[in-house]
């Protein structure tokens, strides 16, 4: 049986929240949704067996030497729909035929964004492991998958990404880094301070300012959130 579907990821409710708070410009709704039932059902070749995780047919299309770059209607390589599908087996299989692990579809998502997005650690693992980048500059707000996963509190992606060797400080076209993300666009919650903190364990910069200025703990304090204030202060955050 299938894994669900990716659920789509949206910066709506975000956006809702900080213009209450008088903290965000407007800026324009994401999503990364996955091949929807009608989509997959009509995929042929390679990416019906990426998708379906039928691994005797794919490794039949690979012998056959099927082209491994070919696209779906959304700019999906056969990479893209075995990670939204979680078929890490594919993936393998994909990866030592040779197919590109750092393409980008047309929202320019790659492998390991999508994983990352999706809080799924074990296909983010593979991917890494059959030597993934996570220093990818991704998506339409020119960010990195670090990026995606401290905006959504995804902790154990981000100490995972960390460890790739993403970069810690870059700086997305919202002017936000992974550390700004993880403040503005979190609940404050449990998962999004363990962000935080393998950030600031890591080396981020806590000086990097957003548009208009505000640092990362001046955004915690006015998004009200105690426990990350502390956590920056103890770090020597100004």
């Amino acid at each position: 049986m299938n894994p669900d579907p990716v659920r789509a990821w949206s910066r709506s409710a975000a956006l809702a929240s900080l213009c209450a708070v008088g903290l965000a410009a407007a800026f324009p709704v994401s999503a990364q949704v996955g091949p929807g039932a009608s989509e997959a059902a009509a995929y042929r070749g390679l990416h019906a067996a990426a998708h379906n995780g039928d691994l005797a047919q794919l490794q039949k299309l690979l012998d056959a030497r099927t082209p491994l770059e070919t696209r779906d209607g959304n700019g999906r390589t056969p990479v893209h729909v075995a990670a939204f599908a979680r078929q890490r087996e594919a993936l393998r299989l994909l990866a030592r035929a040779g197919a590109d692990l750092h393409a980008l579809e047309s929202d320019r998502y790659d492998a390991v964004t999508i994983a990352s997005v999706a809080d799924d650690e074990e296909t983010l693992r593979t991917l890494l492991a059959l030597g993934a980048s996570a220093k990818q500059t991704t998506s339409r707000y020119e960010g990195t998958a670090l990026i995606a996963a401290a905006h959504l509190g995804h902790d154990g992606v981000v100490r995972q990404l960390i460890a790739a060797g993403a970069p810690l400080d870059h700086v997305n076209n919202l002017h936000w880094t992974a550390v700004i993300e993880a403040i503005v666009l979190g609940n404050g919650g449990a998962r999004h301070q363990a962000t935080l903190k393998a950030l600031i364990d890591a080396g981020a910069s806590l000086r990097l300012a957003d548009r208009s200025g505000k640092t990362p703990l001046q955004l915690a304090r006015a998004r009200a959130h105690p426990e990350m204030v502390a956590m920056l202060e103890q770090a020597g955050a100004k």
